[in-house]
């Protein structure tokens, strides 16, 4: 099973069941069945400090995301620790679903090029 806790500080009304729905598909395509997630919507003052204390870019993006276990393995049975994606619904819109799946398979170990834009497609819509 996958667990997500969803946070809203971003001050307006976001899709958060939508959201978790798309990242427990998007997870399960990518093989992944059992997994805790974080997934938070902030404001663009929170995420521009954000973007700013963890990559030294002082400007609000879209999605960051914070990985804890990677694409390491973990024993059976044990849920891997996928770590938090975080959107900024401002910066985003209505147009979410995309920067969530991007920083989702940021999430799994992905890295920018043409194995994540691969997979990337698959969500286009």
């Amino acid at each position: 099973m996958v667990t997500i806790e969803v946070a809203n500080r971003s001050g307006l009304e976001v899709e958060e069941e939508a959201a978790a729905d798309l990242a427990r598909l998007v997870l399960a395509a990518e093989g992944i069945e059992e997994a805790e997630l974080g997934l938070a919507f902030v404001g663009p003052v929170e995420m521009r400090h954000l973007k700013r204390d963890h990559l030294g870019i002082d400007e609000p993006t879209d999605v960051l995301s914070f990985p804890i276990d990677g694409r390491g393995e973990v024993p059976a049975g044990v849920p891997r620790q996928l770590g938090d994606a975080i959107l900024c619904p401002q910066v985003v819109g209505a147009q979410w679903r995309q920067p969530l799946v991007h920083g989702l398979l940021h999430l799994l170990g992905y890295e920018h090029g043409d194995e994540m834009q691969a997979r990337e497609e698959r969500w286009r819509r």
